[in-house]
């Protein structure tokens, strides 16, 4: 059963004073849009919304809205939030509503399945490089993750968005040629350190800086005792 968020309409001005009675009233001041409809400001429980952002489909779950009257309910999704960043509490939510017969864009994450062969028996060490791949598709059609099967890379292989399992209801937006995860050797991952070392070994025939600056203070010694015998 979908979650169902209760917004209730706000009034008055809609400033920062406003914003922050709607918080100590244990609300949290959001915009609804979308779907041909005016912008409302609103307030919801941030216990409903947080709900949803930590749920299996986060932000990308499609829930009921119900805005004043029940007659007023609609599909909605978040789009958008901001939070506090010393407590980390939900102080701002853009909701969107929703027509369920047009497609979306959207960023659904990656979920790596398995141990790379590259990992297992080769000595590798894996490399997920991207994370959330955006995609096109009907709402009902979002998917909470897109497993990709990962027993099978080798040490430097690549698997990229090409390999991502494709469905004839999804529309990948990224380029296929674009990395989502490869196995890379140890040397490889150490090799900024070693070239901090070389660095380091070719500096060391320079003459040391102290040689040069005692040499500068005794010229200018023997500068001063001169000007004493004119």
């Amino acid at each position: 059963m979908p979650e169902v968020v209760v917004a209730t309409p706000r009034t008055g001005k809609f400033n920062k004073n406003a914003a922050r009675r709607v918080r100590r009233a244990g609300k949290i001041p959001a915009v609804l849009y979308g779907a041909g409809h005016e912008p409302v400001a609103v307030e919801v429980d941030p216990k409903q919304i947080s709900r949803i952002l930590y749920s299996e489909s986060g932000h990308n779950t499609i829930f009921d809205l119900t805005l004043g009257e029940k007659a007023n309910a609609a599909k909605a999704m978040i789009v958008d939030w901001q939070r506090e960043p010393i407590k980390d509490q939900l102080i701002h939510i853009d909701l969107k509503r929703i027509a369920l017969d047009k497609v979306l864009r959207v960023s659904v994450p990656i979920k790596l399945v398995g141990v790379p062969v590259g990992v297992k028996t080769q000595g590798g060490i894996l490399d997920q490089v991207l994370r959330e791949v955006e995609i096109e598709c009907l709402p009902a059609d979002i998917p909470s993750h897109i497993d990709l099967d990962i027993t099978n890379l080798g040490l430097h292989q690549v698997m990229r968005v090409s390999d991502l399992p494709h469905d004839e209801k999804i529309k990948f937006l990224e380029d296929e040629d674009t990395t989502v995860a490869h196995v890379v050797s140890i040397r490889e991952e150490a090799a900024p350190a070693s070239d901090v070392d070389a660095a380091t070994a070719s500096t060391a025939g320079t003459p040391a800086e102290p040689e040069v600056a005692k040499k500068g203070k005794t010229d200018a010694d023997a500068a001063k005792k001169t000007e004493g015998k004119k």
